[in-house]
């Protein structure tokens, strides 16, 4: 099962009032693990960098002057995403951005039911906590100290890493500590059992247990033996 992990950073919330994407970065990972296949560009917004959109990612409009626009970059995209699900963090945010750029220039846009959506995984296995990518991070023990201001790509990365942890994690088994292990065939492939192994216990009746055993079988009346 292959997947694009993605993430954008743009000028601000809302492509409707004029925002647009200026960072796109992709990781595809395969049954949850990256498999080295990223895919990351800067995109020339043509207008202004408001002040907020500035703080959160550092991106000036100088830095991003003499980038390709979204239309020279929107095929190359497209090509690579293929068919895979598209994993996001607050994915209707970044898929509203995706669909309206590419509306925008006559693409078809991607369903919803194309996208995964990391924070709903999220807030279902930990109701109540925060959810941000930096708080998972931390949860996960994921190291992010790279993470000074936002970034596409260095996202992806970070959130592919907190997929894989949501969905289960590299471990396959159940983690038991053992002292003994072993290995059966399942379909074909190896597969490790882990058991846990104790030493015998005692299990005889003493002397003085089998004659108060023995006593009190003898003050049962009318019993069925």
């Amino acid at each position: 099962m292959r997947e694009v992990v993605f993430d954008t950073e743009t000028t601000g919330f809302d492509p409707f009032n004029g925002d647009r994407v200026v960072e796109i970065g992709c990781v595809v990972v395969e049954d949850y693990i990256p498999t080295g296949e990223n895919y990351h560009v800067y995109i020339n917004p043509e207008r202004d960098m408001p002040t907020a959109a500035l703080n959160v990612h550092g991106l000036t409009e100088e830095f991003l002057r003499d980038k390709p626009t979204f239309s020279e970059i929107v095929a190359d995209f497209r090509d690579f995403c293929g068919d895979m699900k598209l994993v996001a963090h607050n994915a209707e945010f970044d898929m509203k951005f995706i669909n309206w750029e590419m509306e925008n220039l006559g693409f078809s846009t991607y369903p919803a039911s194309r996208s995964i959506d990391t924070l709903s995984i999220a807030r279902r296995k930990f109701p109540g906590a925060n959810n941000t990518l930096d708080a998972l991070c931390k949860r996960f023990s994921i190291d992010n100290s790279n993470r000074v201001k936002h970034g596409a790509l260095l996202d992806a990365e970070l959130l592919a890493d907190v997929y894989l942890e949501l969905m289960g994690g590299r471990q396959t088994g159940l983690g038991l500590m053992s002292e003994e292990k072993d290995v059966s065939k399942t379909n074909g492939a190896s597969l490790e059992i882990t058991r846990s192994f104790r030493e015998p216990r005692a299990h005889s009746a003493s002397e003085e247990e089998l004659k108060r055993h023995k006593e009190f079988i003898g003050k049962i009346e009318n019993n069925i033996w």
